[in-house]
């Protein structure tokens, strides 16, 4: 099986249940495990929120992000690409506070998909953009 969608939004977390209901798809036919698919979809909006709050927080709301999922025979592949400043994923991991000392309301996001995620990163893609890759198997 392989089942590639595409979506590109602008930066606005409103447009949030758009990014979820387009992702549905990938449901098809269901993970049998519930628990799997909502970590998947867990996954994909965290990302999506990150990339709106944080490497798009400067840039204008209609600034593009290009996301693409992919369901092969036994993984979720997501990627999201962004136009934002240079990341270092690794770092913010390691500076970022486990979760039971971390009564922030932000900010946990990086966590909970390292946490959650199979493979996990941000890296620069050939034409600038950076692009958050997250992978979950099923």
């Amino acid at each position: 099986m392989n089942n590639k969608i595409y979506l590109k939004v602008n930066t606005d977390l409103t447009a949030s249940p758009q990014v979820l209901s387009w992702f549905e798809q990938m449901n098809q036919p269901p993970i049998s495990d519930k628990q799997i698919w909502w970590q998947c979809q867990t996954l994909m909006i965290e990302g999506f929120t990150n990339i709106v709050e944080h490497a798009h927080k400067n840039l204008p709301i209609e600034t593009p992000i290009e996301i693409e999922a992919v369901r092969l025979d036994e993984h979720i592949e997501i990627r999201i690409w962004s136009l934002g400043e240079p990341f270092d994923l690794e770092q913010q991991l390691r500076q970022t506070s486990e979760f039971e000392d971390n009564d922030q309301e932000r900010g946990r996001g990086l966590k909970i998909m390292s946490a959650i995620a199979d493979k996990f990163s941000y890296e620069r893609a050939v034409d600038n953009r950076y692009c958050l890759f997250i992978s979950k198997y099923y």
